[in-house]
């Protein structure tokens, strides 16, 4: 019912294309898998835990069976919940100097590498989300040499900023999770996405209303927008300084993404496909702006950060839906 009603409400928008994810367990709660066969039949693309792990190996091992045996792809947070501690920002140097609790990378390398595990013994397509650490990095490319169906993605602030660059314990627009880590794991990501371990750069797309975010670093929720700075900060920071070609930009934007979700008439520019395409300007250079931002959403970290190129039009079904 609640897969109908969020396709029925895409539908009555504006025409833009919603694909639900369902959840991995009853309620969210971890303690019983979903009907997989239930829920893709009523239209979901892939399931996930979205913002949490599934701590019991037991049951996400009987989810992705199910997932597997529905050809569909498992996306993965992966995150000990039992090591997070109130941790609100990356371990190290930085969250000492701040006062603040830290997250270790191994709160995400744990489950990272029991989801590769898994997904290994179970034939399950696993998608991982978000990945922040170097040896996230390091076990996609052992999990992708074991033959395992494996995917994984970066967003734009896990490569763009480091925990180095949190002015303060109290500007909270640099919460996210997983936190900004060090710049030996900035560079480990680079690398990832330039020698294609990493396949997808998203954007993790987390608005928050003001009154979440003006609370203190241990209180105020997690997350920053992403999606109208995403396609800007990777032509600046990886296209322009000559890691990714423009045509890998648009791989690991569109094509990679569609290919995992199994689209086969979206994420490339030919006669019969679906005209889903953004128009992306790589010419200006201009300051970012949060107040300008269609969101509701302005927790972004990027206010006032000077970049190259923006999106000019997007268009769904050959129809312009977005004009700059």
């Amino acid at each position: 019912e609640v897969v109908k009603e969020v396709l029925d409400k895409a539908s009555a928008a504006c025409g833009v294309h919603v694909l639900p994810v369902g959840a991995v367990t009853v309620g969210q709660k971890g303690e019983q898998p979903t009907d997989v066969a239930a829920l893709k039949a009523a239209g979901i693309v892939a399931i996930s835990e979205d913002g949490k792990s599934v701590m019991n190996s037991e049951v996400y091992r009987e989810a992705m069976l199910q997932a597997a045996e529905c050809d569909i792809p498992v996306f993965a947070h992966c995150e000990d919940i039992n090591l997070v501690h109130g941790g609100c920002m990356n371990a190290g140097k930085r969250a000492k100097e701040l006062g603040l609790p830290g997250i270790s990378n191994a709160v995400e390398d744990i489950i990272t590498a029991r989801d590769i595990l898994l997904a290994n013994e179970t034939g399950a397509q696993l998608h991982l989300c978000h990945c922040s650490t170097k040896e996230s990095v390091n076990l996609v490319k052992w999990g992708k040499e074991m033959g395992v169906k494996l995917t994984a993605e970066v967003c734009p602030h896990h490569f763009a900023l480091s925990d180095e660059d949190i002015p303060s314990a109290e500007d909270t627009n640099y919460k996210m999770n997983p936190p900004l880590r060090t710049q030996a794991d900035v560079d480990a990501l680079i690398e990832g996405l330039k020698d294609g371990t990493m396949d997808v750069i998203a954007t993790d797309h987390a608005p928050h209303a003001a009154a979440e975010k003006n609370r203190s670093m241990k209180l105020a929720s997690f997350g920053i927008v992403g999606l109208e700075t995403s396609a800007a900060l990777t032509y600046t920071e990886l296209v322009k300084t000559g890691i990714l070609s423009v045509m890998q930009m648009a791989e690991k934007m569109s094509y990679n993404p569609a290919q995992i979700l199994g689209l086969s008439d979206k994420g490339a520019v030919a006669e019969g496909k679906k005209a889903d395409l953004v128009i992306f300007d790589p010419n200006p250079t201009y300051t970012i702006d949060k107040n300008t931002f269609v969101s509701k959403g302005k927790n972004t970290p990027f206010h006032g950060r000077t970049v190259t190129g923006e999106v000019r039009f997007t268009l769904v079904d050959g129809k312009v839906v977005y004009e700059k």
